[in-house]
C-alpha cells in the first residue's frame, strides 16, 4: 500500500488528462491510472487513440492526429508532476476516506478521486473493423463527417442516434444509406419524419452488414437480407456504426449512483457524484455531446471541484472518515 495521495485520476482520455494538468498545477501530485494498452474499452488516451486526424479541436489549424494530441495532453500533465500507472483498476472502495483503489493486489489510497473512464462505442464485431476505424469506419459523424464530402456513406442503426448521424452526414455525403436489421425504426417519430423526408437518405430494411471490403481503407460492405438470406455489396466508402455506447462503469457499481444506462450521475452543474470527494468527468457521465473538447472542459471542472473540496477539508492525512451516500 502506498502513501495517501491528494487525488487519483482513473482514466486518461481528454477528460482525465485535462484533470491531471489542472491538479498537477495545483500541486496535488495526481496519480493517473490510465488503463491497459491491450484494452479496447479503457485504453490509455481513450477513444482518440483510435482516431486518425482530429480537425475540430481548437488550436490546430491544420488538424492533428488523435494519438499525437493525447501524447501532448499526457506530456503537459507530466511536466507539472503528474504520475502515471499504465494498469487497469480492478476494484474500488469509496465507503470511507481515504478512498481505496486496487490494481489487482496493489492498493492505492487518496483523499479524492476523479473518475474519467469514458465510454466505448458498440461495434459490429466484424473482422478488421477496429483496424479500419479512421480509414472509412467511424463511430462519430460530428468528428469525421467532413472527411466524406461527396461520398456514398452507410449508417448502421435504427435509433435516434443513427438518424441524427445520418441527417448530419447529408451535409457532406452524396448519399446516405441507413442499414437496419429490422423492418421499422426505433427512433422517435419526429426523427423518422426528418429522415424519410430527406432526399439524400435511403433505407435497407431487415439487413445486416456481414463484411467490410477493402484492404487499407473501406471500399464497400457486404450486406445480407435477414428475410431472404440474399447477399449483395453496397459500394460505400464510409461506414458509421451508430448502435449505441456503453460507459466504462462496471467497477463502480454499488459505489456510485448511475443512470439506468450505466452513466454516472453528477450533481447540478458540477462534477460531484453522490459520494463526497469523488468526481466524474468526460464521456463516463456525458451521453449527449461525447466530444474531446467537452470532455476536456469537464476534466477542468472536476479538477477545480476536487481542489476546492480538498481545501475545505482540514483533515489530517491519516484520518478515516465515513462518506455519506449523498451530499
Amino acid at each position: 500500500m502506498s502513501a495517501v495521495r491528494d487525488v487519483i485520476i482513473i482514466g486518461s482520455g481528454p477528460a482525465g488528462l485535462t484533470a491531471a494538468i489542472y491538479t498537477a498545477r495545483a500541486n496535488l501530485h495526481p496519480l493517473v491510472i490510465e488503463g491497459e494498452p491491450s484494452s479496447t474499452s479503457d485504453q490509455p488516451g481513450g477513444q482518440l487513440m483510435l482516431t486518425t486526424e482530429v480537425e475540430n479541436y481548437p488550436g490546430f489549424v491544420d488538424g492533428i492526429m488523435g494519438p499525437e494530441l493525447m501524447a501532448s495532453f499526457r506530456g503537459q500533465a507530466a511536466r507539472f508532476g503528474a504520475e502515471y500507472l499504465t494498469e487497469k483498476v480492478t476494484r474500488v472502495d469509496f465507503s470511507q476516506r481515504p478512498f481505496k483503489v486496487w490494481v489487482r493486489d496493489d492498493e492505492y489510497q487518496a483523499r479524492s478521486i476523479i473518475v474519467s473512464t469514458g465510454a466505448r462505442s458498440l461495434m459490429l464485431g466484424l473482422p478488421r473493423e477496429t483496424e479500419l476505424v479512421g480509414y472509412g469506419v467511424s463511430t462519430c459523424a460530428t468528428c469525421d463527417g467532413f472527411f466524406f464530402r461527396g461520398h456514398d456513406i452507410a449508417v448502421v442503426g435504427g435509433g435516434d442516434s443513427a438518424l441524427e448521424e445520418a441527417l448530419f452526414l447529408t451535409k457532406f455525403a452524396a448519399k446516405v444509406t441507413i442499414v437496419h436489421r429490422r423492418g421499422e425504426l426505433r427512433a422517435s417519430k419526429i426523427m423518422q419524419e426528418r429522415a424519410f423526408k430527406n432526399d439524400k437518405i435511403e433505407f435497407l430494411w431487415d439487413t445486416v452488414v456481414t463484411e467490410l471490403l477493402g484492404e487499407t481503407k473501406l471500399e464497400g460492405v457486404r450486406v445480407r437480407n435477414l428475410d431472404t438470406a440474399e447477399e449483395s455489396q453496397l459500394p460505400v466508402t464510409g461506414l458509421f456504426v451508430a448502435i449505441g455506447h456503453v460507459p466504462n462503469t462496471d467497477v463502480f457499481k454499488g459505489q456510485l449512483d448511475m443512470e439506468d444506462n450505466g452513466y454516472l450521475i453528477t450533481l447540478g452543474k458540477s462534477s460531484r457524484t453522490n459520494v463526497p470527494g469523488v468526481f466524474a468527468c468526460g464521456d463516463v457521465q456525458d451521453h449527449t455531446y461525447r466530444q474531446a473538447i467537452t470532455a476536456a472542459g469537464s476534466g477542468c471542472m472536476a479538477a477545480i471541484d476536487a481542489e476546492r473540496w480538498l481545501e475545505s477539508l482540514g483533515e489530517t492525512e491519516n484520518e478515516i472518515v465515513e462518506t455519506p451516500r449523498n451530499w
